[in-house]
Formats: C-alpha cells, structure tokens, sequence
C-alpha cells in the first residue's frame, strides 16, 4: 500500500495524512466509505454465526434503557434465543467476524495502514428499532461502518467517565454530546480512543465495527514476564545464591540484602536482554485468541505454488526474528526477506516460493500442514 495515495476508504485522505491529522487525534465521518457495505453480510450469516460455540457473541436486550433496565446474555445464542424483530430495543454483537468470513476478512486487511501489531478484530452488530449498548467509551481507537439501515451517533469528549451502577454493561451516568451524524448504509465514523459515543438504531440495521488493540502497561509487562519466567533458567544461567560471609543472625526473618540483589539482577538480566524481549513480545503480539483454532491439511504445500496466509493467521517479524501464531524463529539473509514479504501481503508469488532455500521450503511445508497457510 502507497499511504501517500488517496484511498477511497478514508474519503480521500492518503492514510499518511489520516494517521498525522485524525488517528488518535479527533473523529472523521466518512460518507460512502465503502459504497457495497450491504454486499459484506447479512442478517442470515450473523445469526448463523451468533448459534456457534466456537463465536464469542453477545445479546443485549434495553427493556427501558431511560430507566436503566438493561439485560445481557452471553452467547452462543441460537435463533430461537432471540427476541422477536418486531421488538424494538434489543441488539446482536458478534466479535471476531473476520476469523470467519472472507468479506470481513477482505474489509480489516485495508486498515492495514496501521501496524498489524495494534489491528484487533471486526465485530458485527444487529440491531432492532432503539438498539443500542448504551453511551459509553472505548479505550482503543474505532471505525464504525455502517452496513445496513441507518444509525445515529452522538459523539462527545467526555470529562465526567462515572459509569451508571448495578448494569451490566459500562454505560456512562452523564452523557454530554457535543455533535450527532446519521449514518446510512456505507458511510463510516473514526472515533478516537476515550471519546463518548451513542449509537441508536433508526429502524432495523446492521454495524460493522473494527477495533485495535491498547495494551495497558501493567497488562504487557505481566504477558512478558510470564513468557520471560519460561526461559529464565537458560537465559540467566543455572548460578546458585551463595552467602560464604553470612553473619550469624539473631533476626532471622529478616530477608538478607545480599538475596535481595541477587534477585533483581537475576530479573534485570533477563529484561535488559533486547533479543530476548523483542522474542517474547513478538510471540505475544501473534498468539491466536483462545477460541481460534486451525484445519490441518494432510495435502502438504506443491513446491511451484503461490501462498496465501489463512486468514486466522497472524505473521509479523522485528529485525531478527519471524513471528506466526504465537511461535518465533531467528531470520536472516533472502529467506528473512520472503518471510517478511509473506507477513506484509500475506501471499507470496510462487516465484518467490521457489526462491526460498530448502529449510525454508521445509518451514512453509510445516505451516501448511497446521493450517496455518495455503496454496493460493
């Protein structure tokens, strides 16, 4: 992708100026960002993915949303679980949709103007009349496309984030919108992250959402660390505490000082080795989601075939190592620049594949036979 070519999906911005004018800056309408935003699903495929186990979906139900009166189920919610259409105020969240569907799939793959590393999921919602989850904020950056019917938005930067008690979702006490749009069918609203919004339902209709991921500090150091503790023993060594001028002690529950510096610079050995981390962390970055799982193959990889990643498949790659599915190896030479060029388009020519050296031949193969790539 040339992010200095206007792109239709952002109304025309290049996605260099979109990322230095709007991207986690303030919001951005877009009419008719994607004109076929009917053609990527419909209300069939979404039900039919809410019923399975393997789906993380959700129901929302607004018996009296003015009053307060919000119920929540957890899916998998079958067909008939669902309420009536004719009754106004409930809501169908689907998460994940692009691990499922090629058009969604298709759609998330054109935000790729921004690192894979913070591209999170497409989620799919379907409202009646007055649907809706309530106003509220996200804590990641947001598209909101509108796919089928209307909705409209109120949007505000909200100072007051106190969250209404007792509900069981995080719906704000005080909204306080400053601006309204109405979306129809292929338009599409960017939101920032921790700017408060509230979409309602004009009628019947169908959203489509693509969210990023924001790691909190304290959330990734702990990912990290666990991921550090599971080579510490090889990466710091097998060395034993050893006290040969220990005191004799008439407080002996007192933790010596000398045990004390022995453990941070046993942590401090493991952390301040960038190779190390930068493992861990790409291993984090592209470790599938709990309810993904793979197809093996037991028909292997033609060695004169072009590839393509399936599209569960995250790849990504630092300037040592390539990252798949949660599993790191050290790159380097013309197979890490097919490897890096596999991860960027998520295909490569079968040229290319020709190109690569024998053990990397072999790797593609492996991969093949997990699913996790195939012959295009």
């Amino acid at each position: 992708m040339d992010v200095k070519l206007p792109l239709p999906l952002l109304g025309g911005l290049s996605p260099a100026a979109f990322m230095r004018r709007h991207w986690q800056k303030k919001p951005l309408l877009i009419r008719q960002a994607v004109p076929d935003a009917g053609t990527l699903m419909d209300r069939a495929e979404l039900f039919e993915l809410a019923a399975q186990p393997q789906v993380e979906s959700r129901l929302v139900v607004a018996s009296d949303a003015a009053g307060g009166r919000w119920r929540m189920r957890q899916g998998p919610v079958p067909r008939r679980g669902l309420p009536p259409l004719k009754r106004p105020g409930w809501t169908l969240l689907v998460q994940g949709v692009d691990l499922h569907l090629d058009t969604a799939h298709r759609l998330l793959n054109g935000f790729r103007f921004v690192p894979d590393a913070r591209l999170d999921d497409v989620m799919v919602s379907f409202a009646t009349d007055g649907g809706g989850v309530g106003p509220h904020v996200d804590s990641y950056d947001v598209f909101l496309l509108q796919l089928h019917g209307r909705r409209r938005w109120r949007i505000g930067r909200q100072k007051d984030l106190s969250l209404q008690e007792g509900l069981p979702l995080k719906i704000l006490r005080d909204f306080q919108p400053d601006q309204e749009f109405m979306l129809d069918a292929g338009d599409m609203l960017y939101l920032p992250p921790k700017y408060a919004h509230d979409g309602v339902a004009m009628g019947e209709c169908m959203t489509l959402s693509v969210g990023f991921n924001a790691p909190s500090r304290g959330g990734l150091a702990g990912e990290l660390l666990q991921r550090l503790a599971q080579d510490a023993e090889e990466v710091a060594g097998p060395q034993l505490y050893r006290d040969p001028s220990q005191p004799a002690l008439a407080s002996p529950a007192a933790i010596p000082p000398r045990l004390q510096d022995f453990a941070r610079a046993a942590l401090l050995q493991i952390a301040q080795d960038p190779t190390v981390l930068q493992r861990a962390l790409g291993e984090y970055l592209t470790e599938p989601k709990a309810q993904v799982w793979f197809a093996s193959s037991e028909d292997g990889l033609p060695s004169t075939s072009a590839i393509r990643l399936d599209r569960k498949t995250r790849m990504m790659y630092d300037a040592g190592h390539v990252f798949i599915n949660g599993e790191s190896y050290r790159a380097g030479g013309r197979d890490a620049d097919l490897m890096r060029r596999l991860a960027d388009g998520r295909s490569l020519s079968a040229q290319d594949h020709r190109r690569a050296s024998v053990a990397a031949r072999s790797l593609l193969q492996e991969w093949a036979l997990t699913g996790w790539l195939h012959a295009a």
